[in-house]
């Protein structure tokens, strides 16, 4: 985007104004459409209030800033995806979940697995669709519930967090792999889950290799209930998620093979009333939460 700065005019700038107004910064009659000294105070204001340094000029960070803080409670879908959806409006879903006691992992405003899984659980709690899918049906539920979560504290629960859970994919090696159709998809989705959260991962799909691993990898075989995985190999199984990264990390220190290996063990090939689709990338997304909270341990 063109940089938008001091004594511009335009309907760029009515845009800025409109959402320093929205957010309390700005009194709607200074709405000019002309970047004045008011403007840039306001500017400055908010610059401040959201820990951005001296801002005298907004550039395609501030844009993206504003435009993020600027979004409420409804104001768009909300589902999982990569990029994640990220934002005021994702912040609010998050506090509300987690102040009624679905609780969603870190809240930072990030539309992440554990918000995806706190709303799929909110959804089955009132009879709606579990789609993990935050629409016009979620969001009317939301609001006739605003009385019970609206100023209320949020549940505390520790998280991992974006950050370190990217620091994890680049310092660890790990090759995911799988033997059957179901869990070499598994596998693949984790992968590119990884590549998607930080394009210097280090773990990856046995299919993604350009060459053999070798012996500084991990291997991680995701296998079903009925599938051999070797004798002394650590065996996780995904059931009880609540406790899967801990299972995780008592697994991670009692590997002996060599090379080093562990296996992952899902509960089949559907999860609750998803498709087949929908389940492998609901594993994968927990499954690779849990490998970096494990990891983030040592």
């Amino acid at each position: 985007m063109e940089l938008i700065q001091r004594y511009d005019k335009g309907a760029a700038v009515e845009d800025v104004q409109q959402r320093l107004s929205t957010l309390g910064f700005l009194e709607k009659d200074c709405i000019t459409g002309c970047f004045d000294d008011t403007t840039a105070i306001a500017l400055k204001g908010f610059c401040a209030a959201y820990g951005l340094g001296a801002c005298e000029v907004v550039d395609d960070r501030l844009w993206a800033a504003l435009v993020d803080a600027s979004f409420s409670l409804g104001d768009r879908t909300l589902y999982l995806r990569m990029p994640y959806f990220h934002g005021n409006d994702v912040l609010e879903l998050q506090h509300a979940l987690s102040a009624l006691g679905f609780a969603c992992g870190l809240i930072d405003g990030i539309f992440g697995a554990h918000t995806e899984l706190a709303l799929r659980k909110f959804q089955l709690n009132l009879g709606l669709p579990s789609d993990g899918i935050a629409g016009a049906f979620t969001y009317a539920a939301l609001h006739s519930l605003q009385h019970s979560w609206e100023g209320k504290e949020a549940a505390p629960v520790s998280n991992l967090g974006f950050a370190r859970a990217a620091d994890v994919l680049e310092r660890f090696a790990l090759c995911l792999f799988g033997t059957d159709a179901f869990t070499r998809s598994v596998a693949s989705r984790m992968s590119n889950l990884a590549l998607a959260t930080n394009p210097a991962s280090k773990i990856l799909s046995a299919d993604s290799l350009l060459v053999a691993p070798d012996e500084s990898m991990l291997l991680v075989h995701i296998v079903l209930p009925d599938e051999a995985s070797g004798e002394s190999v650590p065996r996780v199984a995904f059931e009880e998620e609540e406790g899967l990264a801990m299972r995780l990390k008592a697994a991670l220190g009692a590997k002996a093979a060599s090379p080093s290996r562990i296996a992952l063990e899902l509960p089949g090939t559907r999860w609750e009333d998803a498709g087949e689709g929908r389940s492998a990338q609901h594993f994968a997304i927990t499954l690779l939460d849990a490998l970096c909270f494990a990891l983030s341990q040592d």
